[in-house]
């Protein structure tokens, strides 16, 4: 299953305000014609497979709506004016058009073809550009530009038709979906996620319901999982720290068959009604990362998103991320501000009796955090960004190092043996005492090729079978360290031994995940996690992937990544592959991977991750051993003061005084 659908009608656009209202004057037709320009001159549209759209019946609307209401609803077209305008006023921040109705009805049809789209396996993920927008509407009420919710429809129907079980929702608009939450607050087999612009219930919806402590009620509670912004100014560092301390770790434990996303953009740079100052790039790793669950299965259906530039832009990213693009470099990360760091304390303390992933989590901060109001920290809305640059496709996805008697996997190109002569003696020279045969050294040389050629955008990432993974291992970290890049990444799972010089310049990062043994050292840039099952414990290994390996990934920001499967490394396929999806995300997607020749029944699921194809899900994780999250917990205290990302809490008087001696 492979494709991005992209669900498009311009009939959505015949509907727009005809009286005056500041609060809904933002809510134009330009909203989907800007993004379907802009992907259409950035060719994407022409790389999605494109679905028509279809009205919505009644009976799927009622999987969410009251009766009551679709009739109200249903008499709009027929309304004058003046009967438009009173109609409206039950409701809030809203209006109604003639056409209305109709466009609702497009937008639920839209969002469910999307959803037939995905789980019939035509295409393995996609976009539904519809307005009007859904997740404020309820039962029985429009509200905040929304007339029908048309992702909760969406849930609710692929519950019914396809029978799924566990459903994602992923609100990332600026503005809390408390339809959505109202409609799932009791239903166990939905996981709802928003963060909002909340400002200790000073922003709109002004609902006390938004806050961090409405987890759910009844046998939802811990499903409902509410991240308040109470500050503006918000950047990327920010979105990344609740993904990675709060989302993630939770999405893994509940391990959706589904992912919708409220995709609403007005949480962007520049945007009227957010504030916030992350930019358009980011959509793309917040993208990226949810695509390694559920089996990549993956529904965005646009919300909000008001500065039409950014609006625009953020689109683009993430179908690109949906198409499967190299993610752009992220730069300037390093770590969240105090109020986000208090915001994902009060989460995961809140959560923490739910989710076993959270259950050694910091208790409520000390501070009066739930009374403070911030004063005078709007941000200007003239606010200027760079636009993202072109994201580099090369022209080969993965190219592969093999010994003759291997099969290359399907789609991947093998990269014949032709060592350069200097490359060949250097390799003599440093490592030819340590090697048997003479096909050892032509693969080692095949390693150094594969760096050249991604450094060169020839090659997206590469993918080598060795007879020793320690030995290839310090071969390709001497070339690149030596040739290549300032910033490399080493992951290596299992027992790999790294030479400690590596990390003594400055220009490599190294983090290794492996059973029990001898204390290794850890410093800033060599850090040893010790796991007691080793990277069999599922559930111990993907909160050190989630909660360690990818903040300390993502503020480095490497211009490649080396990852390692050490010899004996007993890893489950799933698992493995779920790690070579996360990592993707960094580097352009620049990968070498290496495997000992003894892990060959494991080549075939590589390269199919490292081409694109989707992780297969892990299932529901069980709980992570103590001691294990005890070892990962004094890691991150050891580290937080140079990797900021690693922060999950505000820092005690204490701590702070210490930070600050350091």
């Amino acid at each position: 299953m492979s494709g991005t659908a992209l669900i498009f009608d311009e009939e959505m656009t015949r509907y727009k305000l005809l009286w005056v209202d500041p609060v809904c004057k933002l809510e134009v037709p330009e909203r989907l014609t800007v993004c379907n320009t802009a992907l259409h001159e950035e060719g994407l549209a022409q790389r999605c497979v494109s679905v028509p759209v279809r009205q919505a019946t009644d009976s799927e609307i009622l999987l969410v709506h009251s009766e009551e209401y679709l009739e109200a609803v249903k008499k709009t077209p027929y309304m004058s004016l003046e009967e438009l305008q009173t109609f409206t006023q039950q409701y809030g921040d809203v209006y109604f058009h003639p056409n209305i109705y109709h466009c609702a009805k497009l937008a639920i049809g839209a969002t469910l073809q999307l959803v037939d789209s995905v789980m019939g396996g035509t295409v393995r993920n996609g976009m539904a550009l519809v307005r009007p927008p859904g997740h404020h509407s309820q039962r029985s009420a429009a509200n905040g530009f929304c007339v029908f919710n048309n992702v909760a429809i969406a849930a609710q129907y692929a519950k019914k038709r396809y029978d799924v079980k566990r459903v994602l929702i992923v609100d990332w608009d600026i503005h809390h979906g408390q339809g959505v939450q109202f409609a799932f607050e009791d239903d166990p087999s939905v996981l709802y996620f928003s963060w909002h612009r909340y400002e200790h219930q000073g922003f709109w919806p002004n609902l006390r319901e938004s806050d961090y402590d409405n987890v759910g009620k009844e046998k939802g509670a811990g499903f409902n999982v509410n991240v308040p912004w109470n500050k503006v100014g918000m950047e990327n560092s920010d979105y990344l720290s609740v993904f990675f301390h709060v989302l993630l770790p939770i999405a893994y434990e509940f391990s959706p068959d589904m992912v919708f996303v409220c995709a609403g953009f007005d949480s962007a740079i520049g945007d009227p009604e957010g504030h916030m100052c992350a930019t358009p790039d980011i959509y793309a790793h917040l993208t990226h990362l949810l695509m390694s669950l559920a089996g990549g299965k993956l529904c965005a259906v646009l919300e909000g998103g008001y500065n039409l530039t950014s609006l625009a832009q953020s689109m683009c990213q993430t179908v690109q991320a949906l198409l499967g693009d190299p993610a752009p470099r992220t730069s300037e990360l390093n770590g969240p501000c105090e109020s986000t760091l208090e915001s994902i304390q009060c989460v995961r303390s809140a959560h923490k009796s739910f989710w076993t992933c959270l259950q050694h989590t910091a208790a409520l901060p000390v501070s009066e955090y739930s009374t403070k109001r911030p004063e005078g920290e709007e941000v200007e809305e003239d606010v200027t960004w760079m636009k993202a640059p072109a994201r580099l496709a090369p022209p080969v996805h993965t190219c592969v190092v093999f010994p003759s008697d291997v099969a290359v996997p399907d789609r991947c190109v093998s990269l014949p043996p032709a060592p350069a002569p200097e490359v060949l003696q250097r390799i003599r020279d440093n490592f030819c005492k340590d090697l048997e045969k003479e096909e050892s050294l032509t693969t080692l040389c095949g390693v150094i090729a594969l760096l050249d050629k991604m450094s060169k955008q020839e090659i997206r990432n590469g993918l080598a079978l060795v007879t020793d993974v320690t030995v290839a291992t310090q071969c390709a970290v001497q070339h690149a360290r030596m040739f290549l890049t300032n910033r490399l990444l080493v992951v290596s799972l299992g027992d790999t031994e790294i030479p400690a010089h590596v990390t003594e310049d400055g220009k490599s990062l190294v983090v290794q995940i492996g059973g029990p043994g001898p204390e290794m050292q850890t410093s800033e840039s060599h850090v040893s996690v010790r796991l007691r099952k080793g990277c069999t414990d599922v559930a111990g290994l993907m909160l050190a992937v989630l909660g360690l390996l990818l903040p300390l990934a993502y503020e480095y920001d490497p211009g490649l990544v080396v990852l390692v499967r050490g010899a004996g490394c007993e890893l489950g396929v799933a698992a493995w592959q779920q790690i070579i999806s996360l990592l993707q995300g960094l580097a352009q997607g620049h990968i070498l991977t290496l495997l000992q020749e003894d892990q060959r029944e494991d080549l075939g699921a590589t390269a199919a991750c490292l081409l694109g194809d989707a992780a297969p899900s892990l299932g529901p994780l069980g709980t992570p051993l103590l001691e294990d999250v005890e070892v990962m917990e004094a890691l991150r205290q050891r580290l937080q003061t140079r990797w900021g990302l690693l922060k999950t809490a505000v820092a005690s008087g204490e701590e702070a005084a210490k930070e600050g001696r350091e």
